[in-house]
């Protein structure tokens, strides 16, 4: 639901609400039109639109993931990968107020966040590596190499 507010008496979209909607519609159509794109890549790259943003990037050897995410020291946030999901979460600190100061508008709030992607069998989500700097998350994991199938000999008796 678009959130309207009032600005000298006329009426202000918040843009978040107003194109998220729009944003699961096309998700929803690139994933119904290219079903095999997580098989593919082993990570669903139109997952939605939480937060935080991210691109997600497929090599030769790995998928790469960047996560904007300001504001944020590399302590405060977490990278778990559990039963083929790997999950990025973090939490952001209010900032208290200096002593002695009262606090006239106050936007800057504590909050914290999941975001979680399934990796395919593509995947090796034991090697996973990241990086944080400047408020960019960069994660990479690397694919697993195929399985060759394995040659036997059968002796005749």
């Amino acid at each position: 639901m678009t959130k309207l507010m009032l600005h000298r008496g006329l009426p202000v979209i918040d843009r978040e609400s107003f194109l998220t909607p729009f944003d699961k519609m096309f998700d929803d159509i690139i994933a119904t039109s290219f079903p095999s794109i997580n098989q593919q890549v082993g990570v669903n790259p139109f997952q939605g639109t939480a937060y935080p943003k991210v691109n997600v990037y497929e090599y030769d050897d790995k998928v790469g993931i960047v996560a904007e995410i300001p504001g944020l020291d590399k302590k405060d946030l977490d990278i778990e990968v559990e039963d083929g999901v790997l999950t990025i979460s973090g939490e952001k600190h209010g900032l208290s107020p200096e002593d002695g100061a009262n606090v006239l508008r106050r936007e800057l709030k504590q909050s914290s966040f999941k975001r979680s992607f399934t990796l395919g069998e593509q995947l090796n989500g034991t090697e996973v590596k990241a990086t944080f700097k400047d408020g960019l998350l960069t994660i990479d994991i690397p694919k697993t190499e195929p399985e060759l199938p394995k040659r036997t000999f059968v002796k005749i008796k």
